[in-house]
């Protein structure tokens, strides 16, 4: 059967969440330079819309649309709010009152948020070493970023609570998922999940960009919307979902805690920066807490 394969090679799906905090990582710099010429609820409109057709016309192509229980529409519609239609708005909208840095520390709650969510839905038990794994991936993670950097002034509250409240969205989407995703699949269950956003999304994005002049707006801005709603959307929600079918919500929302690691990476990389002692002892307590949030319980 499915589950016990997925049991008993996890690595596959550890790649892919890899791969998703990679992609989600490019974000909030990418959405800074579009969010510069588009607004934010035109930018959500178009990330939306375009991921809902390119999904739509390859389950198309597949002959994968219809979902398997009658029920599994309402399940995803209601999904479709927590992990897409609050997430995206919020996440944009904060993220255009806020700064990067602050979006970045911020995204330490939603593991939280997901354990918590899936222990009062019965998905998660709460055990010591899940929640002392978070609590030690977060340290990493806040080691790493440096609070310091942060600027939690009244010019950003506003943004920052948005950011939140966006996380708390997310984290109930990972935990309460799982079951519909895993009996449908996850290119068929991130259609209906996007083809349901897109229903709200789409034209509220439109109202918003009535006031873009859209004939002066860059090829290269174009392209970056390309890239958000498809490298940056469409990719690991996929990646995600197909993982989440795999192995626990938890699992999923602590490589949340990856991002930073692979942004600082990537920087030293491409922009030479160099990497110190701080951040191999933030790695440490990252890699450390993602082990045993993952480290299989024998009871």
């Amino acid at each position: 059967m499915r589950p016990q394969l997925t049991e008993k090679s996890p690595t596959p799906a550890y790649v892919a969440l890899l791969a998703v905090q990679a992609l989600f990582g490019t974000l909030p710099v990418i959405g800074k330079v579009v969010l510069a010429v588009i607004p934010p609820v035109g930018l959500v409109g178009l990330r939306v819309g375009i991921t809902a057709l390119v999904l739509y016309a390859v389950q198309r192509y597949r002959g994968r649309v219809r979902l398997r229980e009658p029920g599994d529409y309402k399940r995803l519609a209601i999904l479709s709010i927590f992990g897409v239609t609050l997430n995206q708005l919020l996440f944009v909208g904060g993220l255009s009152l806020t700064k990067a840095s602050n979006t970045s520390l911020l995204a330490v709650t939603i593991p939280i948020f997901a354990i918590l969510a899936g222990a009062a839905y019965g998905t998660e038990k709460l055990r010591v070493i899940k929640i002392a794994g978070i609590v030690m991936a977060a340290a990493g993670v806040l080691y790493l970023i440096d609070p310091a950097t942060a600027s939690f002034s009244s010019e950003t509250t506003l943004g920052d609570m948005m950011i939140v409240v966006n996380s708390l969205s997310y984290g109930i989407y990972v935990a309460v998922s799982k079951d519909v995703i895993t009996r449908n699949g996850a290119f068929r269950s991130m259609m209906w999940v996007f083809i349901f956003a897109a229903v709200i999304c789409v034209p509220l994005g439109m109202f918003s960009l009535a006031s873009v002049d859209i004939a002066s707006v860059s090829p290269g801005i174009w392209a970056l919307v390309l890239y958000v709603a498809l490298g940056a959307t469409a990719a690991p929600y996929l990646l995600n979902a197909w993982a989440l079918a795999r192995v626990s919500p938890s699992t999923v929302a602590v490589f949340v805690y990856m991002q930073p690691v692979i942004g600082f990476i990537t920087a030293a990389i491409f922009l030479g920066e160099t990497i110190d002692l701080k951040f191999v002892a933030a790695v440490i307590l990252i890699f450390g807490g993602v082990y045993l949030v993952t480290k299989r319980q024998r009871l």
